[in-house]
């Protein structure tokens, strides 16, 4: 997770080509022209043992002659020749370099990354196509022509669609930030330039083409702090796939399919489109409509063709079309003809003067329930086009944020386009690609909304962890992997998930009937075999039986046909279960499974014997919360079932999202789970219960925290202290906490505030808030120190956070008291806890600025070791502390104090 040196990658002020050529068609040659012909300020040189002049510039043999240190060398080489040079690119000082040569073999390629690696010298490549920066006029690439200025960054791990979406974009007149092509990324990844591109002003939108992702956890947080900061959108190759393979359970079966993909971006709050041309059209729309929070769309049409078009398209989408209201209607019944539709959308009629399109684009704006307006044109021979766009872009400019423009046709709509994209209004070719845009928007939100949730606390209470790896030891230790069901079921207990009582016995008769007298009548009866997965296949499950006979006759029948499906089958015993009736309840699928690249996974959809072929299932990456788990279930169509239909009330929904829940944390806890199945899950009013569940373990432990994309909440840093004589808890903050932390920021006094962050305004946005409460706990922590209050809730009485930089050299930290506690040891408690904490995670230093004035601040702070770093630039009336922690390479950041 490196940012180091990519300054002199993406903007150096002097670039070296070693293997420098003048053969035509060469790379070398290519490039050097390039480089030579972009406009690029600095000074550009050539290596080559096999020539003194290049072009009329003089050539040096190896880096050592050089008049001066290149900040980025661009490698042409012979693959033998890479490693050793770089180590000698290194030794001389130089600190980025492309490497575009291919063939590397894997020796070569480590030994080119050991060469490096003293140096801190970023790799990009091997086999890549280079990178453009168009404000500086570089262009360290082979690529066929250059880029023009913009602000889009575009990062792809394809060189052949970098050159195919340079002649694309140059086309239309679009431009970039930066073009990446990483090539085999064995050094420079998605991860680090996504950290780079958040933070640079030069760039408003990233676009990535993504075919693979190494470093999930990396992959993940960069994405993540990305997205918050501006879009990231995503195509990502490989949609398709080959089908989903068999496998034992039906979780399992997702185990590298490309819904995990999805679920990876949702949840990072990017935006996934299928094409490059989407790319830009979800850029445009997002930097003209990202404002825009209506999920609903009204169009206005001078052509009835039209706006069907785009109506139909909206219905494909799944986009809300707004009913005008009374009062609309009525107004628009004062501009428009008789004769016009009275319905969205709006149909002006096609001999539609200029003031009728202005009267009725200014009726539907002044309107916000009207959403976002499609303004749908096609020409006409009874006024031009261009006076339509004179007379509408006024209202539509000051509102852009609300209008989408879609001019039909070409040559005679071509100015009126140009008038409205002057004025800053989104354009669109098609009816089709509004209505397109319009639903990215929509993903896009939501998925941002992921983001900035504050979930309630769970309500499954303390799972039985001993009980659950009490049964885990059991089956490892006697060489099976799959639990049988009495087993799972012992697990999904006493980790919070209802289950239906179950005994297992012997397989005869006899035994099933005495069970199922214990039990109680009516009861349902299932093979327990570790070679059968699916039971009711081999015919292995009877249910709703009511008495002994019934119990009776089903186990003797139900022993005979398995035996005569699967003869190879040991048999046992027979699994007594009692049998639940629940009339009114949806059957459901809850899963989990390990993705070979992002870890574990969860699913939930709609369950029962027929799972495949309804094929209504959605997935999610752990960890989940109420509110996570709310959203994974909305993506499915059994959803609808659970809120309620006819004489069927609303299933306790609640309970359905703590059983996800629950099974998010059993993947934290229970590291050895690999693949895990409850069908059906049981869902109705009363709350829900696992009829089935299918488990597998694995001794090597492919779960845990550690293998999670997202670090889940590291619930074992809390850390229960006594103070001034009463009980007291350090731990890290969480999402559930955004009610309790708002509450101990309105404790604090005025000044208070502003002698931390600088400012003194009390009042927070949500979605500030929000960023305090959820933290990425791979990048940053806080802590903060609990104690229950009057009313016996618990309240915070003091934070600390420290926010790594993605290098982890250096961690900017913050701390503040409530102000009525200051002055009792509080803040020195915190201090040493974020201390201890950063020196574990590897952080070289601590930084923090702080106040000249904040005298309380700057004691507190000297008696725990830190002093003034003289040598940093900070505000005149402020002072940067630094605290260095003994401990090897490793580190974090310093970007401004973070907010209470």
């Amino acid at each position: 997770m490196s940012i180091r040196n990519l300054d002199h990658l993406l903007a150096p002020r002097s670039v070296a080509v070693f293997g420098a050529s003048a053969r035509v068609g060469s790379v070398g040659a290519t490039v050097w022209r390039n480089l030579r012909s972009g406009g690029f300020k600095g000074p550009v040189y050539a290596v080559n043992p096999k020539h003194t002049r290049l072009d009329g510039e003089p050539v040096v043999a190896r880096a050592a002659d050089l008049p001066a240190v290149p900040d980025l060398a661009v490698v042409c080489t012979p693959p033998a020749s890479v490693p050793g040079l770089i180590a000698d690119i290194g030794s001389f000082g130089t600190r980025a370099a492309i490497v575009m040569t291919a063939g590397l073999s894997a020796p070569q390629r480590q030994a080119a990354l050991a060469a490096a690696r003293p140096h801190l010298l970023r790799l990009l490549g091997p086999n890549c196509l280079g990178l453009m920066t168009p404000r500086l006029g570089l262009n360290a690439s082979f690529a066929h022509t250059d880029a023009l200025v913009g602000e889009l960054a575009f990062v792809s791990q394809s060189g052949a669609l970098v050159t195919a979406m340079l002649d694309w974009a140059k086309s239309r007149a679009i431009g970039f930030s930066h073009m990446v092509s990483l090539g085999e990324h064995a050094d420079v990844d998605f991860g680090d330039l996504l950290d780079y591109l958040a933070s640079d002003p030069a760039t408003r939108a990233i676009l990535l083409y993504i075919e693979s992702v190494t470093a999930p956890r990396k992959f993940m947080s960069a994405a993540r702090a990305a997205a918050r900061n501006k879009p990231v959108i995503v195509v990502k190759a490989g949609r398709a796939g080959h089908g989903v393979q068999a496998a034992a359970s039906h979780t399992g079966a997702l185990a590298g399919s490309d819904i995990v993909v999805d679920a990876a971006i949702r949840r990072a709050g990017m935006l996934r489109v299928d094409t490059l041309q989407e790319l830009f059209m979800a850029a445009q729309t997002l930097a003209r409509l990202r404002d825009n929070r209506s999920e609903g769309l009204t169009i206005m049409t001078n052509g009835g063709g039209g706006g069907v078009m785009a109506a139909d398209a909206a219905a494909r989408a799944g986009v809300t079309l707004f009913d005008p209201d009374a009062a609309l209607l009525a107004q628009l019944d004062g501009v428009l003809p008789p004769t016009w539709s009275r319905a969205n959308p709006i149909d002006i009629i096609g001999d539609a003067p200029v003031e009728r399109y202005a009267a009725t684009l200014a009726a539907l704006l002044a309107r916000p329930d009207s959403g976002a307006v499609l303004f749908l044109h096609a020409p006409t021979a009874i006024v031009a086009s261009a006076d339509i766009a004179r007379a509408c872009v006024p209202l539509a400019s000051a509102a852009a944020h609300r209008v989408m423009g879609c001019w039909l046709g070409d040559a005679a709509v071509e100015q009126a386009r140009g008038i409205f994209r002057a004025g800053g209004i989104a354009d669109y070719a098609t009816p089709e690609d509004a209505v397109r845009a319009f639903s990215m928007l929509v993903t896009y939100r939501r998925n941002q909304e992921l983001l900035l949730e504050a979930p309630a606390a769970g309500h499954n209470g303390a799972p039985d962890l001993d009980a659950a790896r009490a049964v885990i030891r059991t089956v490892l230790g006697a060489g099976r992997e799959w639990l049988n069901e009495p087993e799972a079921k012992a697990v999904l207990q006493a980790c919070g998930v209802p289950v239906a009582r179950t005994r297992v016995t012997p397989p005869n008769p006899n035994a099933a009937v005495a069970a199922a007298r214990e039990i109680g009548y009516p009861v349902v009866l299932k093979i327990v075999s570790p070679a059968i997965t699916h039971k009711s296949d081999v015919g292995g499950v009877r249910l709703n039986l009511r008495d002994e006979a019934a119990v009776r006759e089903a186990a003797q029948s139900m022993l005979q046909r398995v035996q005569a499906e699967r003869p190879d089958a040991p048999i046992e015993g027979i699994a007594v279960q009692q049998f639940v009736e629940r009339a009114m309840a949806q059957e459901l699928i809850v899963g989990a499974s390990i993705d070979a690249t992002f870890g574990p996974v969860l699913l939930f959809g709609q369950g029962g014997t027929a799972v495949e072929v309804i094929g209504d299932r959605a997935v999610a990456l752990p960890p989940l919360n109420r509110v996570l788990a709310a959203e994974l279930v909305s993506r499915t169509r059994v959803a609808k079932l659970l809120a309620g239909y006819r004489d069927h009330p609303p299933a306790h929904l609640d309970a359905v999202y703590d059983a996800l829940a629950a099974v998010s944390q059993m993947l934290v806890d229970l590291p050895e789970l690999a693949e895990l199945d409850i069908n059906p899950l049981l869902a109705d009013a009363q709350g829900v219960i696992a009829l089935d569940a299918r488990i597998r373990v694995r001794a090597d432990a492919p779960a845990g925290a550690e293998r999670f994309a997202i670090r889940p909440y590291p619930a074992q840093l809390s850390e229960p202290i006594v103070w001034r004589g009463a009980p007291l808890l350090l731990r890290p903050i969480r999402p559930e906490d955004e009610a309790q932390h708002l509450a101990f920021i309105e404790r604090l006094d005025a000044e208070d505030i502003r002698m931390r962050v600088f400012y003194s305004r009390r009042e927070l946005p949500r979605s500030e808030l929000a960023r305090l409460t959820q933290i990425d706990y791979a990048r940053e922590m806080a802590f903060i120190a609990e104690r229950a209050g009057a009313d016996g809730r618990p309240e915070t009485l003091g934070t600390v956070r420290a926010i790594a930089d993605p290098d982890n050299v250096e961690a900017e930290f913050a701390v503040i008291v409530r102000s009525d506690l200051k002055g009792q040891g509080l803040g020195h408690l915190l201090l040493d806890k974020i201390v201890r904490y950063a020196r574990g995670q590897g952080t070289r230093a601590l930084v923090g600025v702080v106040l000249r004035e904040n005298k309380a601040m700057l004691a507190l702070a000297h008696e725990c070791g830190f002093t003034v770093d003289a040598g940093k630039p900070v505000e005149p009336d402020a002072v940067q502390l630094i605290l260095p922690l003994a401990v090897p390479d490793g580190g974090a950041q310093g970007a401004g104090a973070p907010a209470p």
